[in-house]
Parts: C-alpha cells; sequence; structure tokens
C-alpha cells in the first residue's frame, strides 16, 4: 500500500473508529440480493456499513443459490414484497444515504425507482452499482430490466459505478477498452442529463485491467485516474459491492466525490489483503478487518 492509500485508510479508521457519536446516528440502506455465502449482496454491504461504524438496513430483492463456486440459482422477491418493506422502513427511519445493488427483475427496478421518487433522499447519496452478470456468468438482470434502469435510476441517483463490462451495457455498445473509458462515461453522462439528471457522477471500476485504476466523471465534466494496485488474491467476490457500499459511506459522511472514491479504493484494496481463504471458489474480502476480526 502506498503512502496515499496508508492516508485514506489513516484518516478513515481514526474518525471511524476512534468515534464520532454522531457517525452512529446515521443510516444506510442497501437494496440487493442475499448471498448466502456473505461475499456480496446485503450482508456483505452491512458488514461495510458496520466497517465504517454506520447503522445498516436492508430492502432484499433476490434470494440465490450460490458459494464461493458461483451462482447456481435466483428467486427474486416479489415486488409488492420489495415496495412494502420500503415503505415501511421509510415511515419509521429515512435513511441517510442508499446503495442500490442487485435488483433482478424489471418490476423490482421500477418499483425501486417509484420510491427514490417519493422517498426524497439526497440524490448525491445514492449510489447504483449496476449488477447485470455474476462474475462466473449467471444472468443477474434481464434486458427488460436493464431497458428500465437506464430509463428510470439512471434519472434519479447521484452515483453509478459500473466496471467495463457493465458499462458497455449502458451505453449499449459490445465492450469497452481501457481508452474509451473516458469517453463511454461521458456518453452516460450524457443519457443521465438527456433523463433529467445532470448530477450523475460517474465511477468506472478498475477492477478487469491490467492495471486496477479507476475513472471518475463528475457532473462538471471534471476527468480523474484513480491509481489502483493489483492485489494478488482468490479473495475477489463481491468487490463492487464492497467498493460502491464504502463509497456510499463516505458520501454519508461529508466527503467531496473525489476523495470519497479514494477511500473506497483504499478500503476494498485493505481489505483484499487481509482476506483468509473461504471456500473453494473465488473467497469474500475481509470486511471487517478494521475491528481486528
Amino acid at each position: 500500500m502506498d503512502r496515499h492509500q496508508w492516508g485514506c485508510l489513516r484518516a478513515l479508521y481514526d474518525e471511524n473508529i476512534m468515534g464520532k457519536a454522531a457517525a452512529l446516528e446515521a443510516i444506510a440502506l442497501t437494496i440487493a440480493g442475499f448471498d448466502p455465502s456473505s461475499g456480496a449482496g446485503v450482508t456483505a454491504d452491512l458488514k461495510v456499513f458496520a466497517a465504517h461504524h454506520l447503522y445498516g438496513m436492508a430492502c432484499i430483492t433476490a434470494l440465490t443459490v450460490q458459494s464461493t463456486l458461483g451462482v447456481r440459482r435466483v428467486e427474486p422477491v416479489a415486488p409488492a414484497i420489495i415496495c412494502e418493506t420500503l415503505e415501511c422502513l421509510q415511515e419509521d427511519v429515512g435513511p441517510a444515504g442508499l446503495k442500490l445493488g442487485m435488483l433482478a427483475t424489471e418490476a423490482a427496478v421500477h418499483e425501486v425507482a417509484a420510491f427514490l421518487v417519493a422517498a426524497k433522499i439526497p440524490r448525491e447519496k445514492i449510489v447504483l452499482d449496476p449488477v447485470i452478470r455474476s462474475s462466473s456468468g449467471k444472468e443477474l438482470l434481464s434486458a427488460a430490466g436493464v431497458a428500465r434502469l437506464r430509463s428510470e435510476l439512471l434519472a434519479r441517483v447521484g452515483w453509478v459505478t459500473p466496471n467495463l463490462d457493465e458499462l458497455a451495457v449502458l451505453i449499449e455498445a459490445e465492450s469497452v477498452t481501457r481508452d474509451e473509458i473516458p469517453a463511454a462515461a461521458a456518453k452516460l453522462h450524457r443519457r443521465a442529463a438527456e433523463a433529467g439528471n445532470a448530477d450523475l457522477h460517474v465511477l468506472v471500476t478498475g477492477g478487469h485491467l491490467d492495471r486496477p485504476d479507476d475513472f471518475l466523471r463528475t457532473p462538471a465534466g471534471e476527468e480523474f485516474w484513480l491509481k489502483g494496485e493489483r492485489v494478488e488474491t482468490n479473495a475477489t467476490h463481491g468487490t463492487g459491492c464492497a467498493f460502491s457500499s464504502a463509497l456510499l459511506c463516505q458520501l454519508i459522511k461529508g466527503k467531496p466525490a473525489r476523495e470519497a472514491a479514494e477511500h473506497a479504493k483504499a478500503y476494498v484494496t485493505a481489505a483484499l489483503k487481509a482476506a483468509y481463504p473461504i471456500g473453494k471458489g473465488k473467497g469474500p474480502m475481509h470486511h471487517l478487518f478494521p475491528f481486528g476480526a
């Protein structure tokens, strides 16, 4: 870990673990699928929230049968249950921020988009991780669901965190190379603006690149490459989930865009380095490493 990454982590955990009481008052909500291996999905998100000293709540969109070896089956939750769960939570607590992960069905995308309109959560504290396909190749959102995600959700979120494959799907391209990332991010931003959302931050994750740098494009058109470090580990399950959830935590705490992204990246790098072997396939990172567990 370089000096900059260590500085990000030191600042992060001096603030979180050594304790600001106000942080305990903030509630982060994840809307995502359930992974029984807890490497991804809502249980992983809740661990990330806890690692950042935030209270986490969750709305499950789908049950999955999976392990570190891959996804075997997806059983979507009824849209009416998703709607009722979100309304129930909103009536009681009102989250400070929201992370959207696997939504599973077109109907779920629609219900979540409608919830965002009614809930009035600040757009800049809504992060969309566009989960479309699992790393093992299982489809996690239909083509109709992706279309509705483009038309409805991109208009209502402040951040989107696609990897290269997801970015290509969102802009309807066959693929996106490293050199094409800035133009592709700009295209995605234009699509959101055309849908009425000129405030979208596009943060492209670079874990699939030879050099895992991330790319950030702000609503003002500023562009930054965030330097990454390749960690040699098999514990890569759920990295996108963890990154987007860590990003949300930083935004809830009031960090500006670039700093929030850098802190989230530093957290994931450290969690990958702290991982220990679990399962026979691609295991989880160590989400709770700050607690020494």
